[in-house]
């Protein structure tokens, strides 16, 4: 077997944290891209579910291809993060044509799917047993380059927006040429898959496996509620009375408090034996849920005790998901753990899309006080789909 070189993981994590700061670099200039477009609030709407649109594409594309399971990763992830950071340029020249920054919206999420989904590949060719643990890493580097373009903003608060998309263009560049200088294919890697109507046996497969499904439904859940509540944090920061850079640096906090739910959840994991990944799972997916709840009350108490809700939501909200990547990739057949976690991610970005347009409705005939409780019925739900992997 390989010897795994000391910095794998940490390239892995940097890598990913750059590659997806391209997810969120459009909602950080929402407000200037609203006032050169003439829209309203549904820009946050109209974005983000071309981000979604083009995940979602890609993803199902890669998955029948089964790219991840049938080259390189390594050369995917630095191929797919080059031209995500040349499609989120494209929203340089969208300054009078804003159905050219949808489009370059949409090219940013369809590359992503060579990002997200394939960095945790990278991952699960170097890790096994303590998989859960790596990819709670992973996922805490995926938050903060969500959020990335948030602080972005806030400290950049003079900078021309173009700035801002120049720069997460960069970074997102950047991650990719580090991945593919400094990371070999792990020993897990597997067998090369077949495509086409081997693809569709392979799909089937996945499928049919029962730990994998049971775990895929819960996730779904889970993206429910995560994309959705991320895309409105700043318009219920503003709705309690937030301003300026402190919406957006709010923003980023929120978000990247995230990373520690992540982190913190990869190693209680791994310290509890092979249902691990699952409790850490349920506790915080419960958690986020009653978050959702809860969360009219909050909206009531003062700025400091709101903000504090709001950081430890963000906390708990995405801390599941690693472990949730981690029971699709244990639970799927050998050698589709890439066609698995393309496959559940697809799904999960189809089901965001709704809950976003769902909440992007409602902003605009309820109190924001009660907008977020319409996301509790996927955390719910979730938890009834996790219980059967609770037990040995």
């Amino acid at each position: 077997m390989s010897e795994r070189p000391p910095w794998t993981l940490p390239v892995i994590v940097v890598s990913q944290l750059c590659g997806t700061s391209l997810w969120f670099a459009g909602n950080a200039v929402l407000g200037d891209l609203a006032r050169v477009w003439g829209r309203g609030p549904d820009a946050v709407v109209g974005l983000t579910s071309a981000v979604q649109a083009g995940f979602i594409c890609g993803t199902l594309l890669f998955a029948f291809l089964a790219l991840a399971d049938r080259v390189s990763p390594r050369h995917l992830f630095l191929g797919c993060a080059l031209a995500g950071a040349a499609a989120n340029l494209g929203l340089l020249g969208a300054q009078d044509a804003p159905a050219l920054g949808l489009a370059s919206r949409f090219g940013a999420g369809f590359f992503l799917a060579g990002v997200y989904p394939v960095g945790m590949k990278v991952a699960a060719g170097w890790y096994k047993d303590d998989l859960g643990r790596a990819i709670g890493y992973l996922v805490a580097a995926l938050v903060v380059g969500t959020a990335l373009p948030h602080l972005i903003r806030g400290v950049g608060a003079e900078l021309p927006w173009q700035a801002v998309i120049a720069a997460t263009s960069g970074v997102a560049a950047l991650g990719g040429i580090l991945m593919f200088a400094l990371v070999r294919d792990g020993p897990h890697h597997g067998p090369p898959a077949p495509s086409g109507l081997g693809a569709f046996k392979g799909l089937a497969e996945v499928v049919a496996a029962p730990r994998y499904r049971a775990s895929a439904l819960a996730y779904f859940g889970h993206m429910w509620e995560l994309y959705a509540f991320w895309a409105f944090v700043p318009v219920a920061l503003v709705a309690r009375g937030f301003e300026g850079p402190v919406v957006a640096l709010g923003a980023f906090a929120v978000i990247a408090a995230g990373s520690v739910g992540c982190a913190a959840g990869g190693v209680v994991a791994a310290r509890g034996g092979a249902e691990g990944s699952a409790r850490v799972a349920f506790g915080q997916l419960a958690a986020s849920g009653a978050c959702c709840l809860l969360s009219p009350l909050a909206f009531a108490a003062p700025p400091g005790v709101f903000l504090a809700f709001l950081l430890f939501w963000g906390v708990v909200v995405v801390g599941d998901s690693p472990q949730f990547s981690a029971l699709n990739a244990r639970g799927a057949p050998p050698g589709r753990v890439g066609t698995a976690l393309t496959l559940a991610n697809g799904v999960g970005f189809a089901i965001t899309m709704v809950s976003i347009a769902l909440l992007g409705r409602l902003a605009v005939t309820v109190e924001p006080a009660w907008l977020f409780v319409a996301l509790a019925p996927g955390p719910a739900l979730g938890l009834v789909a996790l219980r059967p992997l609770l037990r040995p």
